[in-house]
């Protein structure tokens, strides 16, 4: 599951480096050179700052007085009415923050996620079962459809949709592949036109459960006076996208990284503690790269003055790569401790559902550990996600016996 926020795509225009398939499958030359050289830049084509050390990045994203979330006024796409997102807790700060997390924050705990694992591991055996032969794509047949049924489970809405939800959740965090003014409003059609068609399926949902005594994740929204209508809406979309579209990157990330280090089967036998091996994961080939605010006054990061208005990217990605907190960051380091990365954000916006998507990344991977007695990736080459905040693979095949 995602961090809370830049879950809506609220950057669309990538950096120039990451603006072709090799900068956006190894951006991490990038991030050294900006930490060594302009740690803190301005980038006029995106009108944006970039910040690329943990401390700054740490900095930006828990400082919500100076640093705001509430960036929808330039993102939100154009809809009849508000943009639900930007009444979710994806945009606010406090203390509407606060009200809208603690309406749903029980759910989340890790106490309360435990309690859900027989039911990840039938959903992975039963994924597992219906794989005929010994090579498959490991996103499509496993690591997408596991976070998408178990978030589904949850709202109480059919999975037989599950297709549909990745198609609107996909388009809501992409990137056209060429960046010219055409793709790039033929791409924020396409999230108008998603969250529309999101909108609409959850607000008939909210409307039929209204008045129920349920005890999914809808009804509770649609029973809960403390939210307004638009509220509610900006919950069920924003659980559904954060519920997969990251986690599917996790576990895929995982396999690609164990796979790359030779490592598969120490993690597989226990040899590598694999906890510990996915927060490395986690460090490593975060799935959210880059998250996004506002600031609310002139300030002062790092001896550089940043205006009152302006947008800050933090980047996630290269502060859980940098030299003065990890050392050999670009070495893969499966049982590496202390491992601070801040994968899952950090401050008031870290991210609700890490329980769950620690959870959904253990299940799948003992799963298809215990199944398999080899499991190799294949040759095909890698093409990655076309997001500017997510970081993984569309495909990853493997082969099993």
């Amino acid at each position: 599951m995602s961090n809370e926020s830049n879950i809506s795509g609220v950057f669309a225009r990538q950096p120039a480096p990451l603006q072709n398939r090799s900068g956006r499958l190894d951006p991490f030359d990038w991030y050294r050179e900006m930490r060594a050289e302009k740690p803190i830049s301005y980038d006029e084509e995106r009108r944006a700052w970039d910040v690329f050390r943990y401390e700054e990045v740490r900095t930006v994203l828990s400082d919500h007085e100076t640093f705001s979330s509430d960036t929808t006024p330039q993102d939100a796409p154009e809809m009849d009415g508000p943009n639900p997102l930007s009444e979710s807790m994806l945009n606010v700060d406090p203390p509407e923050h606060e009200r809208l997390r603690q309406f749903v924050d029980d759910r989340f705990r890790p106490g309360a996620i435990r309690d859900r694992r027989p039911y990840v591991e039938t959903v992975a055996e039963s994924l597992l079962d219906d794989i005929e032969g010994e090579t498959f794509n490991l996103v499509s047949a496993y690591s997408f459809p596991l976070p998408v049924i178990i978030i589904a489970e949850l709202l109480d809405i059919p999975t037989d949709r599950r297709d549909e939800f990745k198609q609107w959740s996909d388009a809501l965090v992409a990137a056209p592949r060429e960046q010219t003014e055409e793709t790039l409003r033929e791409n924020e059609q396409r999230r108008q036109q998603s969250m529309m068609e999101m909108a609409s399926f959850f607000r008939d949902a909210l409307k039929e459960r209204r008045g129920g005594d349920g005890d999914d994740l809808v009804t509770l929204a649609a029973n809960a006076e403390r939210l307004t209508p638009t509220e509610q809406l900006g919950f069920c979309i924003l659980l559904l996208i954060a519920g997969n579209i990251t986690t599917t990157n996790l576990i895929t990330n995982a396999i690609w990284s164990f796979a790359e280090q030779g490592i598969l089967n120490d993690v597989a036998s226990g040899i590598i503690d694999r906890e510990q091996a996915v927060e490395e994961v986690l460090r490593f080939r975060s799935p959210v790269q880059a998250m996004s605010r506002v600031t609310t006054e002139d300030t002062e990061l790092d001896g550089t003055e940043i205006d009152a208005g302006e947008r800050v990217t933090a980047w996630i990605g290269s502060a859980n790569r940098d030299e003065s907190v990890f050392d050999g960051p670009d070495e893969f380091q499966p049982e590496r401790s202390p491992n601070r990365h801040i994968a899952f954000g950090n401050g008031i916006h870290y991210c609700l559902g890490a329980p769950l998507a620690r959870l959904e990344a253990d299940v799948a991977l003992s799963v298809l550990f215990d199944r398999y007695d080899t499991i190799e990736t294949t040759d095909d080459p890698l093409h990655p996600v076309s997001s500017p905040i997510v970081y993984g693979v569309e495909s990853l095949r493997l082969h099993v016996e």
